[in-house]
């Protein structure tokens, strides 16, 4: 009976036609996708919520796919149709980050949990965005829970398709200036001496054929992702770090003229140089207090690799925890009282006694721990060279159009642009 159910079932699927067998391949696959899809976007996140919500923790509830993306755009589409009063221009949370902000006011006791996550975390979390610039806008399931990081924003929706032809663009352009570089130093001729020039001429000896192919040496591509990496993390926040120190000693003319006072006595009228840089406490102050209040990098993400601990709950592997910067540097139970004034001279005796209580670690511009940012000091020297030369040039001020809106646009930008009154001083050259 056995041998006639077999040779029935060999007879059906020989006469079964090909496209019926591939059919039948088709349709098992999309049953293996829709589980899939299925256990992604509902039975894992709803798994979640309830572990969380087992150990108290609250929040929105789930919602299926889009999480709370309305709601989040509603509330970003109001906070960005009106700049920050003038009367209290440093507090701009609300306007940055109002989901988040709603979010820790009504669910989280910031100081206590926080603080408590970012000093553990270094140690027990990877880096969600390791070499990859880009994957920090990946979504994530305690995104989808919680929100408590609102790193996908709705512009990234709204402009993909110009955001691929930016890429595209930029990819081009970087490609045929190395391409060019690396014909002229096959020819022989001398490389110039920059970070590319460097990169490319340690990379050569391991080329195997023209299009840069090596199991040693970096390829074309890897080379092209380095040099957006060098621009976007090297010269984009050092840029707008630039940019608020102009708006904050623009509003603080005291400490303008503070820092202008320094610059001259140190250097005079000549050009600003390493073994005097390192001698400028106020510039320093004032660079350490912009990085607190107007920190490039509003939110850092770390996605836990393994279940542990912090604060009092267990995160399963796979959680994003988001460590939002900007609150934490505006912390009044780590800064005071005046955590939301600026004010430079909390930090005359150091970073680590700026903050109440310098064992909490309440200050990370840069990150920190063994994913601290490498480029930390020449950011600040940059910083403090440019900043130099134009205070011995000029005083500054803001113009009556400017409009005080800060906003997130990968760093923290100002919505309108930042028109400034120069004021040539007299034997500046």
């Amino acid at each position: 009976m056995g041998i006639g159910i077999g040779t029935g079932v060999a007879l059906s699927l020989g006469e079964a036609s090909p496209w019926s067998l591939l059919g039948g391949a088709v349709a098992a696959l999309l049953l293996v996708w829709a589980a899939q899809m299925l256990e992604w976007a509902w039975l894992a996140p709803r798994r979640m919520e309830r572990a969380l919500r087992a150990q108290g923790l609250r929040g929105t509830q789930y919602r299926f796919l889009h999480g709370d993306l309305t709601e989040d755009l509603r509330l970003v589409t109001a906070a960005r149709s009106k700049p920050v009063p003038m009367d209290r221009p440093h507090d701009f949370i609300p306007r940055v980050a109002p989901l988040l902000h709603r979010a820790l006011e009504e669910h989280v006791s910031l100081y206590r949990v926080l603080i408590s996550v970012r000093m553990k975390m270094q140690h027990l979390v990877s880096d969600t965005t390791k070499a990859d610039k880009f994957s920090y806008f990946r979504p994530s399931k305690l995104n989808a829970l919680f929100n408590l990081s609102g790193v996908i924003t709705s512009q990234a929706y709204q402009n993909n398709r110009r955001m691929k032809a930016i890429d595209r663009e930029i990819k081009s352009i970087l490609r045929g200036i190395i391409e060019k570089r690396q014909k002229a130093t096959k020819n022989g001729e001398a490389s110039k001496d920059d970070l590319l020039g460097l990169l490319l001429q340690s990379n050569m000896d391991y080329y195997s054929d023209e299009d840069g192919k090596s199991s040693k040496g970096m390829t074309v591509e890897e080379i092209i992702e380095e040099c957006k990496l060098f621009y976007f993390a090297g010269m984009e926040t050092t840029a707008v770090l630039l940019t608020w120190t102009m708006v904050a000693l623009s509003m603080h003319p005291e400490w303008q003229d503070r820092a202008r006072e320094e610059i001259l006595q140190v250097f005079g009228r000549n050009k600003p140089d390493i073994n005097g840089v390192s001698r400028l406490k106020v510039v320093t102050m004032v660079l350490y207090e912009v990085l607190r209040l107007y920190p490039p990098v509003v939110m850092m993400n770390r996605r836990t690799y393994k279940e542990i601990e912090l604060g009092g709950v267990r995160y399963p592997a796979g959680v994003m925890l988001s460590l939002p910067v900007l609150f934490i540097h505006r912390d009044a139970a780590a800064w005071g009282h005046d955590a939301g004034e600026f004010d430079p001279g909390r930090f005359a005796e150091g970073v680590a006694r700026a903050c109440k209580d310098p064992g909490a670690g309440a200050f990370f511009p840069f990150s920190w721990g063994p994913r601290i940012c490498i480029g930390q000091n020449f950011a600040l020297l940059e910083a403090k060279v440019a900043l130099g030369m134009i205070l011995q040039r000029f005083a500054f001020e803001l113009s009556p159009a400017y409009a005080h809106a800060p906003y997130t646009v990968l760093t923290l930008h100002p919505q309108h642009g930042v028109p400034v009154r120069l004021r040539r001083l007299r034997s500046s050259g």
